[in-house]
């Protein structure tokens, strides 16, 4: 398969992609919408917008919903009153309103590009999203659309977006990892990811899944480009900040390995290693280092800004 070379290509390509991985999305990232993800999120936003968060937001519109990992865990902890959720992926949104129907949360889904929304001007307290900003081919109109919605004095807020030199610096753990596999698998009696064959609905979802990812992410980021473009549009008091950087090494680490295997022969045991270790890694970089060293080094970048009253 060639790469997109449009930008409508790559929204196409998006949405296949989004669509074929909806339904194991939340087990392939650890996605939780209890106690310990509601933790996770209010972390990340906690980061860039302080004091803020505890005020909550009245209406909340997320880009890039995927399976409302943000927006429902936020509706449970309350800092959200109202959620309107959108996702270019038809899969996505579905997937979203059945984890929104177990945990008793009404939302608004909408199946849209981040560039053309279809909402009324000034309609929105809050504009956020996690991990979604690198998909979006033109990220300057996508800008100007938050700008649009957003009531004056309201708040944009992304979490999750590469950094440039954070994801270069990521690359090696991914090629240890790759090269480590054939003895993980053996350690882990895991057979080799496809080897139950394209005849098995799992495993051909697993196939065009990672026939596609290769193809979604589009951008990474220096903060200083970031925080240019939501200055370009309109946005004030611009923070960009940077997060994960053991955590991230370890995350990848490991994410390589389980990616080499087929998924249900991971062991429960290694999956609950890798999700409390990166868990343990995350208050390392927390604690120790963000703040202390250049968001350009970190993998995630979070950005936080103000439309003027």
């Amino acid at each position: 398969m060639e790469a997109p070379s449009t930008a409508e290509d790559i929204r196409v390509v998006n949405e296949k992609y989004h669509d074929v991985a909806a339904d194991s999305y939340d087990a392939k990232w650890g996605i939780d919408f209890g106690e310990p993800g509601q933790q996770q999120v209010l972390m990340k936003l906690r980061k860039v917008l302080g004091k803020r968060l505890d005020e909550g937001f009245e209406h909340a519109l997320e880009i890039g919903s995927g399976t409302g990992y943000f927006s429902l865990n936020l509706l449970q902890a309350g800092v959200i009153g109202k959620a309107t959720c959108t996702d270019i992926s038809p899969g996505m949104i579905e997937t979203l309103r059945g984890n929104a129907q177990r945990l008793g949360l009404d939302v608004e889904t909408v199946v849209t590009g981040a560039e053309t929304l279809p909402f009324e001007d000034a309609s929105f307290d809050l504009v956020l999203g996690h991990a979604v900003l690198h998909h979006l081919p033109d990220l300057a109109q996508a800008f100007r659309e938050f700008e649009r919605v957003l009531r004056p004095g309201g708040t944009v807020v992304f979490a999750g977006e590469p950094s440039r030199y954070g994801d270069r610096i990521a690359q090696i753990p991914k090629r240890g990892a790759g090269a480590v596999a054939p003895a993980w698998r053996w350690v882990m009696r895991a057979r080799p990811a496809g080897a139950l064959g394209n005849g098995h609905g799992g495993s051909q979802g697993h196939h065009e899944d990672h026939r596609l990812e290769q193809f979604v992410d589009i951008h990474a980021f220096s903060p200083g480009d970031l925080a240019d473009v939501a200055r370009a549009a309109g946005f004030a008091d611009v923070d960009v900040r940077g997060e994960e950087l053991t955590a991230n090494w370890f995350g990848w680490t490991n994410r390589v390995l389980e990616a080499t295997a087929e998924p249900q022969d991971v062991p429960w045991g290694w999956r609950q290693y890798a999700y409390r270790g990166y868990l343990a890694f995350q208050k390392l970089d927390e604690t120790l280092l963000e703040g202390r060293l250049p968001a350009a080094i970190f993998y995630n970048l979070l950005i936080a800004a103000r439309k003027p009253a």
